[in-house]
This record gives structure tokens, C-alpha cells and sequence, in this order.
């Protein structure tokens, strides 16, 4: 019965911890609860509680009993409640679990689902010294990837020159990784935009979304050369309907050239596919699509070419700026206690109020205009037919 009500009290306090997991005291109770247990299943639910409820934090002062129950924790027979402990200990400062982390996170031999969650947990905690540790990381594939994403959370003059040095051997999802952190700082992007300048990236590779959050540092060398290599986007009602009738003319005109469907299911996972759900793939950023009336052309050149006709309040774009120059750019998922998340295109990111400096709700959606700019006329009709399809098909074996 006692082993009973503990559950009870652990799952009553993990379902609460968002609102009491501030206060020191609630948390001393939970510390004890663990170090009255020597159950992996029963110490994974506080400490999963627990977690949740610091998630974005960083160098809090432990709760009471803390400092004695984590090393015992962190020798236990269940992997995750290891993991979960050290993540908890850097939360609280703890230099000691910082140094056990990054000793796994370079050990090759380990598994990588632990190096995965190590760098993450450094990531989070801001380590000083994972930034070299990134760097070299990003000729590893297995984590170049989580690398690639974990570099923006630095601002070093060497990370742009590293990741440009590689960028051309990515594959697609290694170089969407690779632009949105380019596009997380101002001395980050105006190196991105030098990279165009010489070729070194070329302009049709920048999703429209990468563009808006360029812009969104409000830099003027930045949109001038935007505007020269990308493109200018109007946003007038007549312009709209010029462009919609325009596309609509070019898609409804017989061609030679027959379409390629798996060649659009390729040009969606890359261009669209960061936010919207089709056929159960996909992100969850903007609305699932699969049963949309996609096969309306009117309809779907609309949504496309006017994404801010009409936004309803989840999906539109927020602006994040954290006090060390970073910009994120998303929709707010939770900004209860101490913390904002934030989903944007690419990942889900949580951060402590205390490292923003603003958060700006925008008046347009997350989908941003001139999504149609960077397609040549084969591909816009591949992508397009491939939206207006109902099943799914294959997916070419190639990088496309």
C-alpha cells in the first residue's frame, strides 16, 4: 500500500510539476522520494517529472538531498535514469556531470543514442567548451547532423567557415540543418551571404523560410543582396492575383515533358515537408495537408502564393531573440513557468526566460511568401502534381 500511494504522490506531482517545480521545497520532496526508492521504473517517473518541468534551464541551485542521491542515481542499472541524472546535475551546475557527459559524447564506442542525448544535454547546459567539440564532430555523420543545429547556440567567428567548408558534400537534410543555423546570427548570415556571393552556395538552395529569418535581423547589406541573389517579394492583393492567375496559366499549358511524381514527393520533403504532414510525413508546424482539397488548383495556388490571407492563431510566426544575438523564428508551444518552446521548422527548442531579450508575436503565417521562386518549371509542375495527387508514391533513391 505504501509503494502504491508513492506512485500515486510521484504521478500526482509529475502531472503538477510545471506549476510547483519552482519552488525548492517541492522539489526537496521529490529528491526524497527518490532517495527513499530503489526502483529504476519508480525513479524514472520523478526524474522524467522533474526534468520536464526544468526543461531550458540552466546553473539552478539544487534542491535539498540532491547533491547526496545523484551519485547513486547516476550508477543505476537502467541507462535512461543514468542519463536523466546527469542531464538533472548540469541543470543544478554540477561540473562533474558536464565532464562525464562529454567524455561519452566523444567516445565512439558508445551508443549513439546516448551520444545524441549527452549533446544535447551539453547543449542545453551551454557548455564552454562544446563548441570545439562540435566542430570536429561535424566530420562525423552519425552526429553531424545534431552538430550542424548545435552550433547555433554559439556565437564563434570560426563555426561559419567550418560548416561552409563542408556544406557542399550535405546531403539535403544536412544542408537545411546547416542554413538555419547560418541564419541564426548576424555575423553568421552576412558570412552565409558572402558564401552565396561566391558560389560557394547557390541562391535557389535558401528555402523562403531561411530568407525571412535573414531578413528578420533587419540588416541592410543583408536584404540588399537578398533582394540582388533571391529575389523581391510584393505583397499587394493585385500582385497576388497576378501571380496566382500567372502560375495558373503556366500549370494548366500542355508540356512535352511528362511529369515525375517521386521527383514532387522529393521537391515537398525538401521544401515543405519541415512543416506540413502528407500521407502521415511531415512536420507539425502548420497544418496537416492529406485531407485538404489539394486537388482544387485555385485553392492550392491561393494557400501557396497568399499564405497570410488567412491565419489562424496557432500558426502564426513568432520571433524569439535571446540575450546572446541568437534569432529563432517559430510558433510558441508552451511558455508557462520558467521557460518558452518553441517550434520552428527544424527543431523543437526550449529556453529559459531568463536567457530571452523579446519575443515578438508577427501578424502573418509561418509559411512565407515566394515559396514558388526557386522552382524551374519542371519542378514546379512535379511538386504540384504531386500535392494534387490522392496517394502517396515513391521516393526516388537519390538526393534530390
Amino acid at each position: 500500500m505504501k509503494r502504491f500511494l508513492l506512485l500515486l504522490l510521484a504521478s500526482v506531482m509529475w502531472m503538477s510539476l510545471p506549476t510547483c517545480a519552482q519552488d525548492a521545497e517541492a522539489l526537496g520532496v521529490l529528491v526524497g522520494v527518490l532517495k527513499g526508492s530503489d526502483d529504476p521504473g519508480f525513479q524514472l517517473d520523478i526524474l522524467k517529472g522533474i526534468a520536464a518541468a526544468l526543461q531550458g534551464q540552466r546553473n539552478l541551485k539544487p534542491p535539498k538531498g540532491w547533491e547526496a542521491v545523484a551519485p547513486r542515481l547516476a550508477k543505476s542499472p537502467d541507462a535512461e535514469v543514468r542519463q536523466l541524472s546527469q542531464s538533472l546535475s548540469l541543470i543544478f551546475g554540477s561540473k562533474v556531470a558536464m565532464a562525464a557527459l562529454r567524455k561519452i559524447l566523444v567516445d565512439r564506442k558508445a551508443e549513439l543514442t546516448d551520444r545524441q542525448k549527452a549533446m544535447a544535454a551539453l547543449v542545453a547546459a551551454r557548455d564552454a567548451k562544446l563548441q570545439v567539440v562540435l566542430l570536429e564532430l561535424l566530420h562525423e555523420p552519425a552526429l553531424r547532423r545534431e552538430a550542424l543545429r548545435g552550433l547555433g547556440a554559439f556565437e564563434d567567428a570560426k563555426t561559419p567557415p567550418a560548416i561552409l567548408k563542408i556544406f557542399a558534400k550535405l546531403d539535403t537534410a544536412g544542408k537545411r540543418d546547416a542554413l538555419t543555423t547560418l541564419a541564426s546570427r548576424v555575423s553568421f548570415a552576412k558570412a552565409l551571404m558572402g558564401a552565396i556571393e561566391k558560389s560557394v552556395v547557390k541562391a535557389n538552395e535558401l528555402p523562403a523560410d531561411i530568407v525571412r529569418q535573414l531578413r528578420v535581423h533587419g540588416q541592410k547589406d543583408i536584404n540588399a543582396k537578398l533582394d540582388k541573389l533571391w529575389g523581391v517579394i510584393r505583397s499587394t492583393p493585385e500582385v497576388k492575383l497576378r501571380e496566382i492567375a500567372k502560375y495558373k496559366k503556366l500549370l494548366e499549358a500542355k508540356s512535352s515533358r511528362p511529369v515525375n511524381l517521386s521527383k514532387g514527393r522529393a521537391l515537398f520533403q525538401r521544401t515543405c515537408a519541415q512543416c506540413h504532414k502528407l500521407y502521415g510525413e511531415g512536420g507539425e508546424i502548420g497544418p496537416d495537408i492529406t485531407g485538404s482539397n489539394r486537388n482544387n488548383l485555385d485553392y492550392l495556388l491561393t494557400n501557396m502564393l497568399d499564405p497570410n490571407a488567412e491565419i489562424p492563431n496557432d500558426y502564426r510566426t513568432t520571433i524569439l531573440r535571446t540575450k546572446d544575438n541568437r534569432v529563432l523564428v517559430g510558433v510558441v508551444r508552451r511558455s508557462e513557468g520558467q521557460s518558452v518552446t518553441l517550434a520552428t521548422p527544424d527543431e523543437v527548442v526550449t529556453i529559459a526566460k531568463s536567457d530571452v531579450a523579446s519575443i515578438e508575436q508577427q501578424d502573418f503565417s509561418m509559411m512565407p511568401e515566394g515559396l514558388l521562386l526557386v522552382f524551374k518549371r519542371g519542378e514546379l509542375r512535379d511538386l504540384i502534381d504531386y500535392l494534387r495527387g490522392s496517394r502517396q508514391v515513391p521516393l526516388l533513391n537519390k538526393d534530390n
